[in-house]
């Protein structure tokens, strides 16, 4: 039986391998990763505004230039750009990408690789943090094999972001304080410090990992001030110590870093909090791409299927509590808990929408997918179980893998997901202007905002022509441009004009100007962003 097992574990990996790197230059190069290219390449976004917005007419490859590296840039540069402007993000992964992109190019493809590749060492970290935790390999490899086909990881793992990272040195601190608790030497406690430095110099959440730790060294110690508490201590202290110097920048720039998560304000029902809570742990073990405004004919079994998953890993974690000791289910229990307490009740409590974006619960994920493959790993082993049960849960198994498989394959052929939050008719709309021969698109930065527009010029074609307006005077002042922006005569020698952002604003302005029509072509659902053609 363990051979079986092994063996249905390494088909697996091998899968969950080939889903990491499927089609990952097909994918939607979308807001979030064009910001990484755009730290990468040490601009800011204020330099980029101020150069499109002066140039007139650019060519769609033009906007690539703020994409790739920039030989006049320099590590200082990325730092710089990151600190004034999104402070919030430490400089870890995107150093490590500036380095990747010098040696194997700029490409999304590139780009992303990394971060798929930076996915793969979760597998030896996970494996290593269940055999801290647990006896019986059979957990640890059962761990694995759940998160080499998870749909969730797999589609962050192709993201160029850092939460593939992030994931690794989540699951690397834990290992590393198991450890250091197990063999309590100095150079045990070292390697715990360095996954801690590594790990919030890759992602502000990494504070609340290592409080959890906290919390399970204290608890399992019964509160006593023993060694292995002076050496958690210890090591926490050195790499807060080493992690001032960002967090310094990251005080004197707390207005940036507001700006920059402003969204996560915006106010939603609680029921929709919970809706998406579930959604999202669900997305971890099976993910067919459905949302909220999918045909009830689907979701009504998604809601099912969900609301069975939420009962397996709760038995889980029930399992989990009565059937191991202390040293094992605290150590769970903090995982999932700690990041989801700290990012969820402020949400219900003051209002805010950030704890329904699964990025930010990775550690509540892994915790649960922990428990989980404790319970099947069990289960399947049939230890005090009647026969009939056992077979039971082999079943249970095999349909949870499976559908895990399955999404992959399904989410592995579409060019955007759920994951692609902003601007998902860009493709759509791009196809529409490249057909053109000699398309011009007009556009105000001040409405699609840059990000918009630099993941657009990804997918146009180099026969394509921007003219890239600033007319709010608000963002004229904060990009420290001086004057007022006017609508401008539309160039002749083009066979269609279209307008991209608000047509019912811009582009009525340019139709009445031009004494001409304004057809929309295509919008999005949030009617922010949509793509009209003016008709002479």
């Amino acid at each position: 039986m363990k051979s079986r097992v092994r063996f249905l574990i390494a088909v697996l990996l091998l899968l969950g391998l080939f889903f990491r790197f499927a089609n990952i230059d097909k994918k939607f190069y979308w807001y979030d990763e064009v910001f990484t290219s755009l730290r990468v390449s040490g601009y800011t976004q204020t330099e980029v505004i101020q150069e499109i917005s002066r140039a007139g007419l650019v060519g769609a490859k033009d906007l690539m230039e703020y994409q790739r590296p920039n030989p006049a840039k320099n590590l200082g540069d990325t730092v710089k750009s990151l600190a004034i402007e999104e402070p919030q993000l430490p400089p870890l992964y995107f150093l490590a990408v500036k380095y990747w992109v010098k040696v194997f190019g700029y490409s999304p493809a590139a780009t992303r690789t990394f971060s798929a590749l930076m996915s793969l060492l979760a597998f030896p970290c996970l494996y290593w943090l269940c055999r801290e935790l647990f006896a019986p390999p059979e957990v640890a490899w059962m761990a694995t094999g759940l998160l080499a086909v998870s749909p969730f990881h797999i589609l962050y793992a192709q993201e160029a972001r850092p939460y593939s990272l992030w994931s690794a040195m989540i699951l690397f601190s834990g290992a590393s304080l198991l450890r250091a608790m197990r063999l309590q030497t100095k150079q045990s406690w070292i390697v715990y410090s360095v996954s801690i430095i590594l790990g919030i110099y890759t992602h502000l959440f990494s504070l609340l990992v290592a409080i959890g730790h906290g919390i399970y060294v204290l608890g399992t110690q019964g509160f006593r001030f023993n060694k292995k508490v002076v050496g958690y201590l210890t090591a926490t202290a050195a790499s807060l110590l080493a992690f001032i110097p960002w967090m310094i920048i990251l005080l004197v720039n707390k207005g940036a870093a507001v700006a920059a998560t402003g969204w996560s304000q915006l106010e939603t029902s609680e029921l929709s909090l919970v809706k998406n809570w579930a959604a999202n742990i669900g997305r971890v073990f099976f993910d067919f791409g459905l949302t909220s405004e999918s045909p009830a004919i689907y979701l009504m079994p998604l809601g099912i299927a969900n609301i069975v998953l939420l009962v397996i890993a709760g038995y889980a974690v029930y399992c989990l509590c009565s059937e191991t000791g202390k040293q094992v289910w605290l150590f769970v229990l903090t995982t999932i808990a700690v990041t989801a307490l700290a990012v969820m009740v402020p949400d219900v409590i003051l209002g805010g929408i950030r704890s329904t974006k699964a990025r930010y619960l990775f550690p509540t994920y892994f915790g649960i997918q922990i428990a989980v493959a404790y319970l099947l790993a069990t289960k399947i082993s049939g230890a005090g179980l009647p026969n009939p049960k056992q077979q039971v849960w082999k079943v249970v198994t095999v349909v949870l893998l499976t559908v895990g498989v399955l999404s992959n394959a399904v989410s592995s052929q579409a060019d955007v997901w759920w994951i692609k939050e902003l601007a998902t008719e860009n493709p759509a709309m791009a196809r529409t202007i490249n057909q053109s021969e000699k398309p011009l698109v007009i556009s105000d930065i001040s409405e699609v905002t840059l990000g918009n527009v630099l993941s657009m010029g990804h997918l146009l074609e180099p026969k394509v022509r921007l003219q890239l307006l600033l007319l709010d005077p608000k963002v004229r002042s904060q990009a420290q441009l001086v004057g007022e922006s006017t609508i401008p005569d539309i160039p002749s020698g083009f066979s269609d004009v279209f307008v991209y952002g608000k047509t019912n604003v811009l582009g009525a302005k340019l139709a009445t100007k031009q004494n001409s029509k304004i057809e929309l072509v295509a919008q999005d659902k949030s009617q922010i962003l949509s793509l009209g053609k003016l008709l002479q």
